[in-house]
């Protein structure tokens, strides 16, 4: 995968491999010693139940999805489900 710059992917629209819009990329996170990035912070999708959706959740109601499951970075990130 080519080098991106976070601050174009910061409101970018996250989907899932089958097809499922599931919001927008509110945050990364990372390991500040190592710079290893673990989640993405994804705002979910007002119409998307909350329930059909296999990733944790923070207590903001936020999906916490491994940045290993990140399959494609174009108009969408694309994430395994």
């Amino acid at each position: 995968m080519s080098d991106i710059l976070a601050e174009n992917l910061s409101g970018k629209a996250v989907m899932g491999s089958d097809g499922t819009e599931l919001g927008l990329l509110y945050n990364i996170t990372m390991d500040l010693k190592s710079g290893k990035l673990h989640d993405l912070v994804i705002d979910p999708d007002e119409e998307l139940p909350t329930r059909s959706v296999d990733f944790d959740v923070d207590e903001d109601g936020r999906f916490l999805v491994p940045v290993n499951r990140v399959q494609a970075v174009k108009d969408y990130i694309v994430v395994k489900r």
